[in-house]
């Protein structure tokens, strides 16, 4: 078993736009010569969605959309750092992600031995004014959010590329291993790089790469749309401005994830240390005529997602193993020996790393709270959404807090009320509120407007374009049965069922 862990999450990375899966749009050199030398996920989906549940499905090993839509560890269960504390492994945390430091993320840093956070991406609340001395470099003029956020501000205080909140992690997760690599019996390193998300705002020379004729200012914030160019959110022109806009961000982050790969030549670390390359999920940039993450089914574009593991002492090359987000937290703990307390639901990636099975699943879910749930057996999938008004749908929580829209401080997560009550998460003895919620109740956001009876059934092994949907046929009744499976094995609320109309 390799001693350390070294885990990259790159937010909203896109598979298809990779070198090293078949992308030619942009360049990405240093993830595709990583890829060259690990294993190569070929059929990783997403779980938990989107950002925090993510994380949680990572760190917690514990899918968790399915009783809540964004927050906090829980009670009831501990992030593998914990665990991690008490086998003497050393753990640290370098990340510009926002979201992990306000409410609906803010306990899952606290279990780091220790952790930095470089400030200024997206909603980062760091500075309250612009720069006075700001005169345009290297932050060029671009678009500012249609709901004021930190990046507004923030941006005018980089003083150079190194001032950008991706370069910026990325350097000090490589100085870290520089200081720390040959200090700790063991280690593991999570780098929590918020790009290439939003906003896709990079200095020159990156700025032009993809786009050099563009004249103006730049659009760094995507129109989150379903029918992006066709609704007139944007024009083909802006449509794809805003596509090079992340291939820059994209080929700039490649470039400084390269100073990692760099600090792990100078430490030796290949021989010892498990790496792994991972996001969240990706970002839609006119697929489909899709911008950003709307309320959609998960495409592939979204919900396809790479996943890159250099494992010492085993060949290089690609794989068909079906995975998910949680089975990364399984197998960091499989290589610590931890054996989690609460109910995890990943399966440990070693048996196919070290070529002792092609498999470790069957299927896979996923889907966002009060939305679609989806499963596929690696080349099928379907998303099933609710039938009805799209009820029974309760939020089982003792954190109470969500993601905050800084600029909408009324769009908060509801209160619980009289209608709550105490039940048990599966293997757990501590009580949780159990908040039902009804036709004509305030929604926690990310569970608003709902889709009713919009389901949808392809095979991507005979249309990966994703362009026949066969729901309506057999094969429906057969993908009813396996996503029923699925939520019994996991033990989903009843309600879930019922409100999927599969009970």
């Amino acid at each position: 078993m390799p001693r350390n862990v070294i885990v990259v999450l790159l937010d909203s990375l896109n598979r298809h736009m990779l070198g090293c899966y078949g992308g030619n749009e942009f360049t990405t050199p240093n993830l595709d010569a990583f890829a060259a030398r690990s294993t190569k996920f070929e059929n990783h989906v997403t779980g938990s969605l989107p950002c925090m549940p993510a994380r949680h499905d990572i760190l917690c090993g514990a899918l968790d959309f399915l009783w809540k839509p964004w927050g906090s560890i829980e009670v009831w269960e501990d992030p593998v750092t914990y665990a991690l504390r008490h086998q003497e492994v050393t753990t640290m945390l370098v990340s510009d992600h926002p979201h992990l430091f306000e409410v609906g993320g803010e306990n899952y840093h606290t279990d780091f031995d220790g952790w930095e956070y470089l400030r200024g991406h997206e909603g980062d609340l760091w500075h309250t004014v612009e720069d006075p001395s700001y005169i345009g470099a290297p932050a060029l003029p671009a678009q500012k959010a249609r709901m004021r956020r930190g990046s507004d501000f923030s941006r005018t205080w980089f003083r150079s590329e190194d001032d950008f909140p991706g370069p910026k992690t990325m350097k000090t997760a490589a100085q870290w291993l520089d200081r720390n690599a040959g200090q700790h019996d063991r280690f593991m390193l999570f780098v929590d790089e918020f790009d290439p998300h939003e906003p896709f705002d990079t200095p020159l020379p990156w700025a032009d790469r993809y786009d050099p004729d563009w004249e103006g200012e730049r659009i760094i914030w995507p129109t989150y749309s379903s029918n992006g160019v066709a609704s007139g959110a944007l024009t083909e022109r802006e449509a794809r401005h805003l596509r090079a806009n992340y291939g820059s961000k994209l080929s700039m982050i490649d470039h400084w994830f390269g100073r990692v790969i760099d600090s792990i030549d100078r430490n030796g670390l290949w021989d010892d240390t498990a790496i792994i390359v991972c996001t969240d999920h990706g970002h839609y940039l006119g697929e489909k005529d899709i911008f950003g993450k709307p309320a959609v089914m998960q495409y592939e574009p979204l919900g396809h997602t790479p996943l890159l593991v250099s494992w010492p002492g085993t060949r290089h090359g690609s794989v068909d193993a079906l995975t998910t987000n949680v089975d990364i937290h399984a197998t960091i703990c499989d290589i610590f020996d931890i054996e989690p307390e609460h109910v995890t639901h990943g399966r440990s990636l070693v048996p196919v790393l070290e070529e002792r099975s092609p498999t470790v699943r069957e299927w896979a879910i996923g889907g966002v709270f009060g939305k679609w749930v989806q499963v596929t057996d690696g080349s099928k999938k379907y998303a099933r959404a609710p039938e009805g008004n799209g009820f029974p749908l309760s939020m089982w929580s003792n954190r109470w807090t969500t993601m905050p829209v800084h600029a909408r401080p009324n769009v908060r997560l509801p209160r619980p009320d009289r209608r709550a009550y105490l039940d048990f998460m599966p293997g757990s003895e501590s009580p949780v509120i159990r908040q039902p919620f009804h036709a004509g109740d305030r929604l926690p956001f990310w569970a608003l407007n709902p889709p009713v009876g919009e389901h949808h059934l392809f095979d991507l092994t005979e249309d990966p374009e994703e362009n026949h949907d066969l729901t309506g046929t057999r094969l429906e009744a057969e993908m009813i049965d396996l996503l029923r499976v699925a939520l019994v094995e996991l033990e989903a609320p009843q309600e879930q069922l019922e409100r999927l109309a599969i009970a």
